[in-house]
């Protein structure tokens, strides 16, 4: 219904589909070594059959090549971008100029995105890359509403502009941290971040001449998480997005669960939707964000944050304790196929019993319908069984479900 592309993240091809099922227009994947989420799923093979799959039913997928490459990189590059063309992706996402050149050597009919790791920040450099060859680009997540309005009312038709309106947020300057390979020998700039921004942190003061007066500066006894930051969330702001005219906007999270990017898709694809409803009605003060935090609300995140999107000196993005909120729900199982009647055969993702209660994601509305668990089954004997517990992965069980599902739903349990 919307013009603004929704794009989502795809570790696997399994979330591929599950991104579009909810609603996402296209997908950014990327390859083991070359994108900035190395342990990312998708080998060459699994990428090709994302490609065959989204094209087949209208969607797009953009192929990420956004390392900082040293030279001994550049054969591995080559190959990859040779064969990114053969399999038809509809975009490569790089920020290194030197592969961006590659690109326009080896495969000039393919779209070239700036990654928001190339940390374009005003117009002058989105008009850079635009003459650099770029259809796109990806802006920093550092700027304000008012920044990226400038932006849009300025740069040329041509260009399209995209920003990413939820998921984790790095502490370094849009991505450009070197903390992992100080702290852990893994280098975020080539795709093998190990998030020391997340762990726990204790600060000691030591007075120069005296080696055994160290003192812990810490808040308590656990010390604190002072890099860490809150997640992003943009939901209440779709409407000020869209009237903008941005092009694209982007969850981040190609490492999370099915279930996370299920939840967190379908929000966003009807907040956009019921957003583009209002407007064509004339009715655009009647948008309620409420209603789709409410969904979001019911993943594990770190605390929310809209970061300097309202206000450029946005204080409120830290979250020093390091807990994980929104813990009430949690992955339950996802739909593999029915059985008869109204019996279902689900992959279980967490212990499920007689007498849970379940609530289901349905695509294409925001509006979930629950029930309560009555009868499970023994894949195997069709015994009737009290309770299952996800010993194996890819573990199955059937359960009566009194709704009509298509595969791949996912079911979520309350705790």
């Amino acid at each position: 219904m919307s013009k603004v592309e929704l794009l989502a993240p795809a570790g696997s091809l399994e979330k591929a589909k599950i991104a579009f099922m909810y609603g996402a227009d296209a997908v950014y994947a990327g390859t083991a070594k070359l994108s900035l989420r190395s342990r990312a799923e998708l080998n060459e093979d699994s990428l090709e059959e994302t490609i065959k799959y989204a094209h087949s039913i209208g969607k797009k997928v953009y192929v990420a090549l956004n390392i900082y490459a040293n030279d001994k990189d550049y054969d591995e590059i080559k190959d990859q971008i040779l064969r990114l063309r053969e399999v038809k992706a509809d975009a490569i996402i790089a920020s290194d100029p030197g592969v961006i050149m590659q690109i326009r050597e080896l495969a000039p009919e393919i779209d070239i995105h700036i990654s928001t790791q190339a940390n374009t920040v005003s117009l002058h450099s989105a008009m850079f890359w635009r003459d650099f060859g770029a259809k796109r680009v990806i802006l920093a997540r550092e700027l304000s509403k008012e920044q990226i309005e400038y932006i849009m009312k300025n740069k040329p038709k041509d260009l399209e502009i995209e920003m990413f309106i939820h998921g984790a947020i790095c502490y370094a300057y849009s991505g450009r941290c070197y903390l992992s390979k100080y702290l852990a020998n893994r280098c975020a700039n080539q795709g093998d971040c190990a998030q020391p921004c997340r762990w726990q942190y204790k600060i000691t003061a030591q007075e120069v001449n005296n080696p055994n007066s160290k003192i812990n500066v810490d808040y308590d006894e656990k010390g604190t998480y002072l890099f860490s930051s809150k997640d992003m969330c943009l939901i209440k702001q779709i409407p000020t997005i869209i009237d903008m005219g941005v092009d694209s906007l982007k969850i981040e999270g190609r490492l999370k669960t099915d279930y996370y990017l299920a939840t967190v898709v379908r929000a966003y694809r009807n907040a956009i939707d019921d957003y583009e409803i209002l407007k064509s009605k004339g009715e655009q003060d009647k948008y309620d964000y409420t209603k789709y935090l409410k969904e979001l609300e019911k993943v594990k995140t770190r605390g929310l944050s809209e970061f300097y999107f309202s206000d450029i000196n946005n204080q409120d993005i830290h979250d020093f304790d390091g807990k994980s909120e929104n813990l009430d729900y949690e992955y339950g199982a996802r739909v593999i196929s029915k059985d008869k009647d109204d019996i279902y055969i689900v992959e279980i993702k967490n212990k499920l019993s007689i007498g849970d209660k379940l609530e289901i994601l349905l695509p294409d509305t925001i509006d979930d319908c629950s029930f309560i668990i009555e009868k499970l089954y023994d894949v195997k004997n069709n015994k009737e069984i009290e309770t299952i517990n996800p010993g194996i992965k890819g573990q199955q069980v059937k359960i009566k479900i009194p709704y009509d599902l298509v595969p791949g739903t996912i079911i979520r349990r309350k705790r």
